[in-house]
């Protein structure tokens, strides 16, 4: 379970974009789960409105989520892991891998907590093991839950996808069972009816890590999406790079001959990925008042420089062209170095636009799931889980990819059913050292940590969790249109996104919910969903249902636009509206278990497509 470490006594913690002049006095804690600081004010969860999904107070940060720490005195002088601090610590500066900053003073705590508290962080939030994070001592019951989210770990869900794609050409492969032919693929595959398993074993070897063509999805007139690794540098010819394209050609009912993209052209690079996102956050996480106002004046060249949103705009280009190739009826096989990183970020950004099974909640978890954890993206270096001085490894294109989802939902608003709360929230549980979802590299170091003799790894999906917590009314769509999304792609009829420059926006939940100076009170998205959702229920209700009916305007006042990822309120009250009363009122009409009382959001806020 959770152990206290270190702890220091009377620490001041400034708020974010403050001056550091004031203070709110504390303790700061060290746990082997997280970096907790507590004051004497703590409130209940009654009394709060902050998130309760990941197990995480206002004024915590799980270890998992800390990328750096510097020293604050005269200068800032950045802490390196590994090392022990030798002189005396005045202050803290810890920088978060969602782009929050945590400053605290030492000034009035007793001689050495400061030191020791900074070199048990230093310790324990950068661990040079994966048996070292918090998940191998989570020691709470497990409760599985009956979910509708496929997990892709049996034959089963495999064939079930391959019967609702209607998928033809194509059959599920149990080469890898063993993980022998590849040790970052799953399981159970789906491979071009024609091959062989011993054939696919002898391709693999040609395929970097052993990654040949593989099977994501099929239209109903039997074109394919595909995802393949690059051919292995040493070997000089492409003999079986072309056996294996034609055996996907003869997959396609017509024959026709599969278009190949190229994800390394056009596409931003790991080492290009990372720099973008490290200028985001220096935009993101200003030091001071003085560097606010000085980077607000000059937002939008800042912005451009950092290069995020034009990373943004080539991934749904490239994914808009996958699915325009699909709507002819032609394959499409996205091909990339390891086939580990863009593949995902590609493919599920294309059925995103082709198949609304995946615009639901489940469809879009299942998805995840599959592309993402199954198909072995390696969560755990790029997320830098585990410490590593090869920091070029670490990237966050899952982020990346988030930010592109968030998109297509500011421009198709009924057509998705979760919301962006949702997506900020599962870029907060990528975070979280609890759940085994995005802890590991492949689905193999999964097997080997749960099946461990000496210390078995519980597994717990952060699906069961996101959809079962207080939280699960706001990941739901109010506005979502239940018409435009079927269990089975019968026709496609993709969305056409836009994805030039214009058409985009900064995701400001996710990026800027940290800084208070940019909240609006009482406003924002949150509003407008709540009253989203209290339109559908008068509707629903024949129109008895006024507002004070189902919370008090007081209460609602108090939303602000980064809800439920800060506790700020309106006004100079100290307390939020109750949760028990947000939850309620938030959750009109967002079961998941019918979505019949759905409403098309046409009919009553005219929300163009």
């Amino acid at each position: 379970g959770e152990m206290l470490i270190a702890e220091a006594q009377n620490v001041l913690m400034f708020a974010q974009v403050r001056e550091r002049k004031q203070g709110r006095s504390g303790v700061l804690c060290v746990t082997n789960f997280k970096l907790s600081f507590i004051t004497a004010d703590e409130r209940t969860k009654e009394e709060i409105s902050y998130q309760d999904t990941l197990q995480l107070g206002e004024n915590d940060v799980c270890l998992s989520n800390v990328d750096a720490l510097y020293l604050m005195g005269d200068k800032k002088r950045k802490l390196l892991p590994g090392k022990n601090c030798t002189e005396k610590v005045k202050g803290l500066h810890v920088v978060c891998k969602n782009m929050r900053v945590m400053t605290f003073s030492f000034k009035f705590s007793p001689i050495g907590h400061g030191k020791t508290l900074t070199n048990t962080l230093l310790h324990h939030a950068f661990p040079k093991r994966h048996q070292l994070l918090f998940a191998y001592d989570y020691s709470e019951p497990h409760y599985v839950f009956k979910t509708e989210t496929v997990m892709f770990r049996e034959a089963g869900d495999w064939g079930k996808e391959m019967a609702r794609t209607e998928c033809q050409g194509w059959r599920l492969s149990g080469v890898n069972h063993d993980f022998q032919m590849s040790t970052s693929l799953p399981k159970w595959l789906v491979v071009p009816s024609r091959v062989l398993d011993w054939q696919l074993s002898e391709a693999a070897r040609h395929f970097r890590a052993g990654r040949p063509p593989l099977w994501c999805w099929s239209s109903p007139q039997g074109a394919a999406l595909v995802r393949m690794a690059d051919i292995v540098p040493t070997i000089t010819d492409r003999v079986q790079e072309n056996i294996m394209l034609e055996s996907v050609r003869k997959s396609h009912p017509r024959l026709a001959q599969p278009i190949v993209l190229d994800l390394t052209k056009d596409l931003p690079s790991p080492r290009e990925i990372h720099f973008s996102y490290n200028k985001l956050r220096e935009l993101c996480t200003p030091e001071d008042i003085k560097q606010f106002w000085i980077q607000d004046q000059h937002f939008l060249s800042i912005l451009e420089n950092t290069k995020w949103l034009q990373f943004v705009s080539a991934c749904l280009n490239k994914a808009l062209a996958a699915a325009k190739t699909l709507y002819r009826d032609v394959t499409v096989v996205l091909q990339e170095v390891d086939g580990r990183d863009m593949c995902c970020v590609i493919s599920c950004l294309t059925l995103l636009l082709v198949d609304a099974h995946f615009r639901t909640v489940h469809g879009f978890q299942s998805l995840v799931q599959r592309e993402w954890v199954i198909m072995g993206h390696p969560f755990c270096t790029r997320l830098a889980h585990v410490y590593s001085t090869e920091s070029n490894k670490q990237h966050f294109l899952f982020l990346l990819f988030l930010d592109c989802v968030w998109q297509l939902l500011q421009q198709f608003p009924t057509y998705f059913q979760f919301t962006e709360t949702y997506l900020t929230m599962l870029w907060e549980s990528a975070l979280v050292s609890t759940f085994d979802t995005f802890l590991f590299d492949c689905e193999r170091d999964r097997v080997i940590a749960s099946t461990d003799p000496n210390n078995p790894l519980i597994l717990r999906s952060v699906w069961e969790e996101l959809l079962t917590g207080k939280d699960a009314p706001i990941f739901f769509n109010p506005l979502y249109n239940p018409v435009t999304s079927t269990t089975s792609p019968s026709s496609i009829n993709f969305l056409r996104v836009r994805p030039s420059l214009p058409n985009l926006q900064i995701w400001q939940q996710c990026y800027f919910r940290h800084i208070p100076l940019l909240e609006i009170r009482g406003g924002g998205n949150p509003q407008v969903d709540l009253m989203s959702r209290l339109l559908v229920a008068q509707v629903e209700n024949e129109g008895e249902c006024p507002v004070d009916s189902v919370i008090g305007l007081d209460s609602l006042s108090k939303i602000g636009s980064f809800f439920p990822f800060t506790n700020s309120t309106g006004g100079t009250s100290p307390v939020g509206p109750p949760a028990a009363l947000l939850v309620s009122s938030l959750s009109l009409n967002t079961s998941f278990h019918s979505t019949e009382i759905m409403l098309d959001s046409q009919s009553i806020l005219n929300v163009p497509d």
